[in-house]
Formats: C-alpha cells, sequence, structure tokens
C-alpha cells in the first residue's frame, strides 16, 4: 500500500537523475514511514533508492536515549565482559538489542572501556574508525565486526552516505555545465575565504519558476519536518543573508508542504529544473 502510494504521488513512478521524484504530502509520508518502521533494516534496504528517505536511523534517533543510561551501559558492558572469549556483541546486536544497529553497540561498550582506561573522547572516535587501535584484541575484533555489518551507522554508513552526498554535487555541477551558467563550486568559495558556503554561488542569477536564484545547494537526502527546520535554522537562511534568494534540491523528494518559503527567498525542488532563465540574457533579449 505504501509504495503505491509512493507511486502515484511521483508521477506514476518516473525517474529523473537516476531516482523516482518524490514531492509527498505529509500524510502520506507519515504513513509511508509507518509502513517502513516494521520492516527489518538492511544495507540493501536502506540503499534502495525507494526506502532511503525513510531509513531505520530515525526511528533510532528516538530510542536511542534509553541505551545510553549509566545502569544500561553497565549492564550492557557486564554482559559482554561475562563472554569475552567470544564474538558476542553482532550476536547480541541480533537477538535483544538494537536490532542490527550494531554500532551502536560497540560504541557503549568501547566506551565503557576507554573510560576505564581514562583515555579522551578523540582516542575512542578514533578506536572505532579504525579498531586495529584497540588494546584490547577481542574487543577490536567484535568492533571490527560491528562496523561491517552495522547498516545504518558507524564509520562505514558515513564513507557511504558521504560518497552518495558528492555524487549529487558532482551531478549538480555537470547539469549546471550543460546550460552553460557560471559558477563556483564550494571549493573555489573556500578557496576565496569563505568559510560557510552554499555548494554552488552563481556569478549571473537565474530565475526558475519565476523565482530569483544566486545559490544551489545539494541535498542527496528527503527533506522532512526535522531536517529541513535542522537545514533552515544552520544553513538555508545564513545563505540568504550573505548571498540572496536560493535553491535547494532534495534529490530523493521532500514534504510538499515544506516548500512554503519561496516569497521569503527559499526554493525547494526534487530534481535539477528545467525552466531555469538566465536573467543577463532575458535582459538582453528585452
Amino acid at each position: 500500500h505504501a509504495l503505491c502510494m509512493v507511486s502515484d504521488a511521483t508521477g506514476c513512478g518516473k525517474e529523473r537523475q537516476g531516482h523516482m521524484k518524490m514531492k509527498l504530502s505529509r500524510a502520506e509520508y507519515k504513513e509511508i514511514v509507518r509502513w517502513t518502521e516494521q520492516l527489518r533494516p538492511t544495507r540493501q534496504l536502506v540503499s534502495n533508492d525507494i526506502f532511503l528517505p525513510f531509513s531505520p536511523q530515525k526511528r533510532t534517533k528516538r530510542t536511542i536515549s534509553r541505551h545510553h543510561a549509566p545502569d544500561v551501559i553497565e549492564s550492557h558492558y557486564q554482559r559482554y565482559e561475562k563472554q569475552t572469549q567470544r564474538f558476542i556483541l553482532l550476536k547480541s546486536s541480533k537477538t535483544f538489542l538494537l536490532r542490527q544497529l550494531y554500532c551502536v553497540l560497540h560504541r557503549i561498550c568501547l566506551f565503557c572501556f576507554i573510560f576505564l582506561s581514562t583515555a579522551s573522547k578523540s582516542v575512542l572516535n578514533s578506536m572505532l574508525k579504525e579498531p586495529s587501535l584497540i588494546p584490547d584484541q577481542t574487543l577490536a575484533k567484535n568492533v571490527y565486526q560491528c562496523t561491517v555489518n552495522d547498516c545504518c551507522y558507524g564509520p562505514l554508513v558515513d564513507c557511504i552516505k558521504h560518497a552518495i552526498g558528492h555524487e549529487h554535487e558532482v551531478l549538480l555541477c555537470d547539469k549546471l555545465r550543460e546550460k552553460n551558467l557560471s559558477f563556483l563550486d564550494e571549493n573555489q568559495l573556500r578557496a576565496k575565504g569563505y568559510d560557510k558556503t552554499p555548494d554552488i554561488i552563481l556569478e549571473v542569477p537565474v530565475a526558475v519558476e519565476g523565482h530569483i536564484v544566486h545559490w544551489i545547494e545539494s541535498k542527496a537526502s528527503f527533506g522532512d519536518d526535522h531536517s529541513h527546520r535542522t537545514y533552515l535554522n544552520e544553513q538555508f537562511w545564513s545563505y540568504w543573508n550573505r548571498f540572496g534568494p536560493g535553491l535547494v534540491i532534495y534529490w530523493y523528494g521532500f514534504i510538499g508542504e515544506l516548500d512554503c518559503q519561496r516569497d521569503r527567498g527559499i526554493l525547494l525542488k526534487d530534481c535539477f529544473p528545467t525552466d531555469i532563465v538566465v536573467l543577463g540574457r532575458a535582459a538582453q533579449q528585452d
């Protein structure tokens, strides 16, 4: 039923730029999230274009705090110590703890280990990324196993997400070049001394659906209420203050009701716009 909703809401499942277009109502989004929360998370499921916007990560964020309570952490670590000669972190995650969120569990156990040895948080993060740095070889092997098998969290998943984000930034640049639009990318802007910039600054402004656009931000994710509100407060409004009105592309779609800031200078799209008008060229034609 949820998949039928996605297909109906996105124009009979037509694809553009390699993704299914998805601009959903808030009610449709909540229904699909409710349905996908019943599924057992796997890396194949999470990486699928259809299910990526409704990742199990959101469900985990709502419940993860309970696993960081001091008494719960102590219970997890005591269980680990009792079975220290076996690879139990992976088994524990599968059977009773976090439904395959292995990295959450191994971070808890590693935190206990580091805490007992009075090492810093930076050392903890280094060991999560490189388990061979962990002095306890059994724990190191367990952490490595968790990292490899975790489909939602951990260094491996972070690398995948970073790669997907970079891929869409390259796609955006390619589309701009196809349109013969002059722009500066994030690396060029940083070289000029800017500390916090959108992915693209257009050297000549354009109009999209009648709205002026000076900058473009690429988001290889789905724009839900929480993420979009966070981006507005931490990124988009600061871009608007510094560079003027702009465009945000949520390549995996967004909740339609969130596209309500057009008159204030922030336009949302789920694909690269096809009706771009270059203001300088338009003025010359007039």
